[in-house]
């Protein structure tokens, strides 16, 4: 936008005159506060360990895992819901209902009280689904790649943030400053969820769902997926097993954890859970099976009809992608620690502490703020967002087969000195580092790509293609850190790398590039 006569052009996601502009910001600020909250426990652990007095290590796993193990369902279901109702008013409402587990969490005095309350927060993740759709109604298809991506990009920032700033507020305000003792943890944690509760309040009244001369047709109810055709529907089935597999093996990795060498879960409990999971994934099918059959018996209209294996496509890259994103983040700081522990400076002091090994972590989930847009901007720019993707997972793979190699090359591998160095031992670090930024360009960049093409493939059900796709980001993350636990980092790095393999040839065969994707102006 230009200002005027000889004024300075504005960055046109910096141009706060525009009203679309304003809700962008305002949705980012809440997918930020989501993330926010989510990660809230991480940062904390420790501090918590020396708190409670009856909290041990198994027990923070137990908690780690349960963090994780709600979001996909209810991605799957809030975008159900934003279709049906809105994402401002879903927004809202997660945000605010989302304080009170962060608030029972941070007053737990019980390991249930934690459990259960970790267990309901762990919805809150799927507030990365409600932001794909409010961007998608307000950004014309020309500009929805970069819009989508500095909206990921920047929310996911959320975090991180929590990591830096969450102990800093715990330790130097709450308990230095107002001397708040050993509970300094858990007012940093209800300062936490009050965040997310009036920000929730805030965010009704700041955004509306759409322009006001461009309203955004709704279904007429939260219920599955409508396809186009009756290999739609078989696929449709077919890729909804997952999402409850997952949950599956994640009860069984729980249930493989003894507190004080008594299982968590016991085998009977074990059993039920998984017949629970069937006989839901069960009543999803027959669901399905009673909205579409009609539907597609009465003839799909012609305006309606969009290619399911597109859908498909886009599950398999945010597997790809955000699944092992989540998987990396938390296994490269021990990566690096091992990798470089002998790692010595000229005056022969140890060079790697966990302190640095987390620093050089953090670049990773660090890129995400302009990766992500990037990925949605080049999107937008190449003209053909199909290309786009299928560059950044190749890039993936490509990148994740060299970090496989980070420990082979390097004069360090696993604390021990290798015979023939490719480079000298800090240099080495420094080029490692490199890699690991360079593969998490393209993870992230390959994120805001998908995202570029999500709201493109059916306006109407883009809440529940989000949900979906981002249910199946949670699913890659579980079945890569469950991999992770069985096999060493350089054999994971190369299945991560096979994962995006698999994606590229899946995209370059089924993935369609999306009719009017670059239309100047918001169409319905």
């Amino acid at each position: 936008m230009t200002t005027g006569k000889g004024k300075r052009q504005i960055p046109e996601l910096l141009d706060f005159g525009k009203e679309r502009i304003r809700v962008l910001h305002f949705t980012w600020i809440a997918f930020f506060i989501t993330f926010y909250v989510w990660f809230n426990m991480a940062p904390m652990a420790t501090t918590m360990l020396k708190s409670v007095n009856w909290l041990t290590k198994e027990h923070l796993k137990v908690l780690a895992i349960s963090n994780v193990a709600l979001t996909i369902p209810a991605r799957i279901i809030i975008g159900a819901l934003i279709d049906r109702y809105g994402p401002r008013i879903v927004f809202s409402g997660l945000m605010v209902i989302m304080a009170i587990p962060a608030w029972f969490f941070a007053l737990g005095d019980t390991f249930t009280q934690l459990l259960v309350s970790r267990l309901i927060l762990g919805s809150i993740g799927a507030g990365f689904v409600v932001g794909i759709k409010m961007v998608a109604n307000w950004f014309p298809p020309k500009m929805i790649g970069r819009a989508e991506g500095f909206y990921a990009g920047w929310g996911n920032f959320g975090s991180a943030w929590a990591a830096m700033t969450l102990p800093w507020i715990a330790i130097s305000v709450f308990r230095d400053w107002l001397g708040l003792g050993d509970d300094a943890w858990r007012y940093a944690m209800l300062m936490n969820g009050a965040v997310s509760f009036i920000y929730g309040f805030m965010y009704y009244f700041l955004v509306t769902d759409h322009p006001e001369n461009n309203p955004v047709p709704k279904t007429k109810k939260a219920a599955p997926m409508m396809v186009s055709s009756y290999l739609d529907l078989a696929q449709y089935i077919v890729w909804s097993f997952p999402l409850m597999g997952a949950m599956g093996v994640l009860a069984w990795r729980i249930g493989g954890i003894k507190i004080n060498g008594i299982p968590l879960i016991t085998q009977e409990i074990l059993t039920i859970v998984y017949v629970i999971l069937a006989l839901v994934y069960i009543a999803h099918v027959i669901k399905t099976l009673q909205i579409n059959l009609p539907y597609l018996k009465a003839g799909v209209p012609e305006e309606e009809k969009y290619n399911w294996s597109s859908v498909a496509a886009l599950n398999s890259t945010y597997f790809a992608n955000f699944g092992s994103e989540l998987a990396v983040v938390s296994m490269l700081p021990m990566f690096f620690e091992s990798t470089f522990s002998k790692l010595t400076s000229g005056d022969g002091n140890f060079i790697m502490t966990a302190t640095l090994a987390g620093l050089i972590a953090s670049s990773f989930a660090f890129v995400n703020l302009f990766a992500r847009p990037l990925g949605g901007l080049l999107s937008d720019t190449m003209k053909n967002r199909k290309k786009t993707m299928l560059i950044y997972m190749i890039g993936i793979a490509f990148g994740f087969l060299g970090m496989a190699h980070i420990g082979e090359w390097g004069p360090v591998v696993n604390g021990v000195q290798t015979v023939v160095p490719m480079f000298e031992g800090m240099s080495w670090l420094i080029v490692s580092i490199g890699i690991t930024i360079i593969a998490s360009i393209f993870v992230q960049g390959a994120e805001g790509a998908t995202f570029a093409v999500i709201p493109m493939i059916n306006k109407k059900m883009t809440g529940q293609i989000a949900g979906m796709a981002g249910a199946y980001g949670n699913v890659g993350a579980v079945i890569y850190l469950v991999i992770y636990s069985l096999v060493d980092a350089k054999t994971f790095f190369f299945i991560i790398a096979a994962g995006a393999f698999l994606s590229f040839f899946f995209c370059w065969m089924f993935l369609e590039e999306p009719k009017g994707s670059f239309e100047d102006e918001i169409t319905r």
